[in-house]
């Protein structure tokens, strides 16, 4: 049987099967809707934290739920580090570990919780290959190329169960609660728009 000739050349199209069109450049007005429409959903979260709401301790009597505990949780009592941490001589903290991305948007006002997660070894989890350092290097690339700053920091709450079943649970309670827009399950929400999410 013979082979089907091609109808198009390889340079007509890219390999999503479209024509090949130029990157349009992101527009300062794009990313700034983007962070208010993300605003909009954790400023009430910010709120309920302003009146000095005490961070939990999750071996202090009986805890709660992982979603009480997520309530209570005020991330900006943490400290916040620089995100290149990883590379200091010695590192600020070891073991189990939620860790917290967040912005500072001078237009806004209120930080911006971009992403939750969690570790048994928060001196390693964010060396070598990490989706949300591809997500902060596009982001921070495209704030920067329409003359927006970002002033990104992570912050890690080491008073966590060791156990990976419990410590998940709470990172999940925290991701349903602010939906930050790094994490997986909740990209398709805030429709990123300095990149694509990988199929």
């Amino acid at each position: 049987m013979a082979r089907q000739g091609e109808l198009f050349t390889a340079s007509q199209f890219g390999s999503a099967g479209r024509a090949d069109t130029p990157d349009l450049p992101l527009q300062a007005s794009q990313l700034l809707d983007w962070q208010t429409r993300l605003a909009a959903h954790q400023q009430p979260l910010w709120s309920n934290q302003a009146g000095g709401a005490i961070q939990v301790s999750l071996f202090a009597g009986s805890p709660g739920t992982p979603e009480e505990i997520a309530k209570a949780f005020n991330p900006l009592q943490l400290t916040p580090q620089a995100l290149s941490f990883w590379r200091w001589p010695a590192a600020p903290q070891q073991g189990a570990a939620l860790y917290l991305v967040t912005d500072r948007p001078a237009d806004l006002g209120q930080p911006l919780l971009l992403y939750v997660g969690e570790t048994g070894q928060a001196d390693r989890r964010w060396k070598g290959e990490h989706d949300c350092k591809a997500y902060l290097a596009a982001y921070s690339e495209a704030l920067l190329k329409v003359g927006l700053g970002c002033q990104t920091s992570i912050r890690f709450w080491l008073d966590v169960p060791s156990a990976i079943r419990p410590r998940r649970a709470l990172e999940q309670a925290l991701i349903q609660r602010w939906l930050p827009p790094f994490n997986k399950e909740t990209r398709s929400r805030w429709a990123t728009p300095f990149q694509a999410d990988p199929a």
